[in-house]
């Protein structure tokens, strides 16, 4: 599809996830990740990054009927998390970058497969293909596995010029991630940095962004750590000092505890239902669209590839 048919673009959150770091918080529910989605939509979000990579319980084929249902376009992601995220799949974490790297790309390219659904559900390739490659990272600590899917996806992005997410624990080690991928061949323009707010430092961020990488704001809602209006005050910085075309706007709320359909709290539709109109306060509607619209399209669009 053109990429200025995506609307508002949730950059970073997730409809289906389940990770033995976050037991009892499981996203498993079909019914209740279709409510959750429809009070997204009626924020007016009109497209949601669905940013749970490979062995955490994606479910495609839902998130192709919920996608239906609701008229909201959904990006999928392939990819690997942190490596604490696996601790009974030593099938993944002992791949090496080539055999990351090809299941990457397959993923990318024919859509899914086998074992794409949680439930094992067999063969999804009608239910879509990724549209993005995701890695993870430990807070300023990587290990010999991360190391390997960094290297795959950065070839994979050199191939495809598809777009990466990267998960920066704590916001730590931007600089570093942004460099191992460009060794491996991804320009730095291709690169979300997730969490970057959660280290709320518009100087580091300015800096990033001077590199080309794109700023993943998704940590609003988290008053135990900081409060709303400091991630506010570094978004307007980073706006007024030249970086505002590298921002982008996510929630991240990724837990069943967190979703109101789940029976949680703040919802889905936090950011944009009650964060969305502060940011807009301090930065104004023309930077809100680009925030939510302009920068997530261009960060999307694939640079190049294979012959469709």
């Amino acid at each position: 599809m053109a990429p200025e048919d995506l609307g508002v673009v949730d950059y970073h959150d997730h409809l289906f996830q389940t990770t033995p770091l976050l037991p009892g918080d499981e996203l498993n529910d079909e019914g209740r990740s279709h409510d959750e989605a429809a009070a997204l939509v009626a924020t007016g979000v009109g497209c949601l990054v669905e940013a749970t990579p490979i062995g955490l319980g994606r479910m495609p084929s839902a998130v192709a009927r919920i996608s239906r249902s609701l008229g909201i376009h959904v990006v999928h992601t392939t990819g690997v998390h942190r490596e604490s995220h696996y601790p009974s799949q030593p099938d993944l974490t002992t791949m090496s970058a080539v055999q990351l790297a090809e299941m990457f790309r397959a993923e990318l390219i024919d859509g899914f497969g086998e074992g794409a659904e949680a439930s094992g559900g067999g063969p999804a390739r009608s239910h879509g293909r990724a549209g993005l490659v995701k890695v993870g990272i430990g807070y300023w600590s990587l290990t010999t596995f991360e190391r390997r899917a960094i290297e795959a996806a950065g070839a994979v992005s050199a191939e495809l010029g598809a777009p990466v997410m990267v998960h920066l624990e704590h916001g730590s080690a931007a600089h570093e991630v942004l460099t191992m991928l460009a060794e491996a061949g991804c320009p730095e323009d291709r690169v979300a940095l997730a969490h970057i707010d959660r280290n709320p430092d518009p100087g580091l961020h300015l800096e990033l962004a001077a590199r080309g990488a794109y700023l993943g704001y998704d940590g609003s809602a988290r008053h135990k750590s900081w409060p709303d209006g400091m991630l506010i005050d570094c978004l307007e910085q980073v706006f007024a000092g030249g970086g505002g075309d590298r921002a982008l706007l996510g929630g991240d709320v990724a837990r069943s505890s967190r979703y109101e359909s789940y029976g949680g709290l703040p919802g889905l539709a936090y950011t944009y239902r009650r964060y969305l109109p502060r940011v807009r306060a301090a930065i104004g509607e023309e930077a809100v669209t680009r925030l939510t619209t302009v920068n997530p399209a261009e960060w999307l669009t694939w640079r190049y590839g294979p012959e469709k």
